[in-house]
Order: C-alpha cells, then structure tokens, then sequence
C-alpha cells in the first residue's frame, strides 16, 4: 500500500542533502562556514518538503526522491539567504534566529551579506545543475526569479519596511504578506506541480493552495509573535508592535486573527478537495501540514 514520506522524513532527507553538498559548491572556508551555520541552524525545511510532497502526491508510487532533492533544496538555500539579510541592522536587526545568534552577530555584517548573497546564487545554480530536463529547469528558474524578486518577496520586503508606522488596510495588509512570505510558498508548491508534469487545471490549484498556506503561515507567525515566548520561537518577541509593523493582531486583535486564520485554512483545504476531484492528490495528502497550524 502506497504511503507517503513523513514530514519528519522529508525534513532529514533534506538535511542530509544541504549537509553534504553545500561545502561541493563553495571554494572558500569562511565562505562556506557562514552560508552552512545558518542552513544548519534548523528550521522545519517546509518548503522543500511541501515541493516534495506534492510531487509524491501527484506521482505516487513513481515518486523517485533523489531526481527532484536537489532542485527543491535550492528554494531552502534561498529562504536562509533572506533570513541572514532580514536580520541584519539595516533590516529587522535581531540578534536571535532559530535560537541561535543571527549570521552578522556570528560572523558580522560584511561577511553576513556575502553568505546570503552565496546562497541565494547557488540556489540559481542546483536549480539547472539537476537531473531534470531543460523546459522544467528554464521554468523552474523563471518561476522562482518571479516570486523571489521585485515582483514577490523583495517587493513584499520594501512594502513592509517602507509603511511601519502607518497602518495599511485588510487588502494592502494581505499584499504584504503574500508577497514577502507567500511568495516562496507559492513557488514551492508551484514547483512541485512543475517538477510532477501538473496539467494547467491542477496548476492553477496547488498555485491557490500555495497561496492559502503562505497566507496561513504570516498569519500564524504573526500570532506567534504575539502569544509566544522567545524560547519557543528560538527568535525575538514582541517585536512587531514595538517597531510598528503591520500585521493582523494589529489590525484584528488576537481573536480576529485567529478567525481570519480559520478562514485561509479553510480556503486551503477546499483547494485540496478540488485539487483530488482531479489529480491523483488525496485531500487528506497534505493534513500534517496543515497541522502546523495549532492555536
């Protein structure tokens, strides 16, 4: 009987691989002794495991890891390079990631952004050096280039920085979020539909999907931020209302956002009862994802 590959499974997977093959691809010690500390730092690797997942999810038991571990390890290289550059003075300027001391407070600033800069082009450079064909590499490049530049992340990053200390409306604040962090979810399920040969219907769900869970995913960080201990979320609390973010306990209060956190869950979960109308995808396929979701 088919079973899928645990969460916890694809997440070891994935640190074996960026482990070992980081250092192949790095000709400088320093060099690479940054760009590994925050990749080794933690993390629950979900993007990756989520391309992951929904590539198992469309083929089954014709999943072959090993021919797809290395092009959707590449979006992990460059979710921890915008980690490292978020965290610096410039930026959000906090000494703390994933219980750890941020990359410039280990290494410094100058060193810091280099190491970002390192992993985000050798994101670029697994996403074509893999076993799979060009048209899905070219695309895989193309999609990722959109949803991690001017157009997704950095843009939902200036969006961010530029308005603390004025408060944006429901829809400016849902731009936001989809942007700087929707966007690498977005891709990674994109990716995965990519990867598995999706049919455009199928596409154009996991790309709802996606969404919904990035959506999802800021929400929940967001309550986090507000309801939990530094030791819990290995990173500073508290923060956002004392630099004036916008966020949605800003905007809704706490049980608010928590309504509005059913609600996108919601959303994600018809996407997947459509998506197993179609596809070869269970709606239960993607229940211990969803289950990171406890408030």
């Amino acid at each position: 009987m088919f079973e899928l590959t645990t969460i916890d499974e694809l997440q070891q997977t994935i640190d074996d691989f960026l482990s070992r093959s980081i250092e192949a691809d790095t000709d400088q010690t320093l060099l690479h002794s940054a760009m590994q500390y925050s990749v080794a730092a933690g993390g629950k690797r979900l993007r990756p495991a989520l391309t992951l997942r929904v590539i198992q999810a469309l083929q089954r038991d014709n999943f072959d890891l090993e021919k797809y571990l290395k092009a959707a390890s590449a979006l992990e290289l460059l979710h921890t390079y915008s980690l490292i550059h978020d965290d610096l003075p410039a930026m959000d300027n906090d000494d703390l990631r994933r219980g750890m001391p941020t990359n410039h407070k280990k290494f410094g600033d100058a060193i810091a952004i280099l190491a970002g800069d390192g992993l985000l082009t050798l994101a670029f450079q697994w996403l074509v050096d893999n076993p799979l064909n060009d048209q899905v590499t070219r695309n895989l490049t193309l999609q990722l280039s959109h949803y991690a530049g001017p157009a997704g992340m950095v843009a939902g990053q200036v969006i961010d920085i530029s308005n603390e200390g004025s408060q944006l409306t429901y829809p400016e604040l849902q731009n936001l979020h989809l942007k700087k962090t929707g966007a690498l979810i977005e891709y990674a399920t994109q990716a995965g539909g990519i990867m598995a040969g999706a049919t455009a219907e199928q596409q154009a769900l996991l790309l709802s999907f996606g969404r919904h869970y990035g959506l999802a995913f800021q929400i929940f960080d967001d309550l986090m931020d507000q309801t939990s201990t530094t030791e819990q979320m290995g990173k500073a609390v508290h923060k956002d209302a004392v630099e004036e973010k916008n966020t949605y306990p800003g905007l809704f209060g706490i049980d608010g956002t928590k309504d509005k956190l059913s609600a996108v869950i919601k959303d994600a979960k018809a996407d997947l009862e459509k998506l197993s109308a179609i596809s070869p995808i269970k709606k239960t396929d993607f229940d211990d994802f969803l289950a990171y979701f406890k408030i």
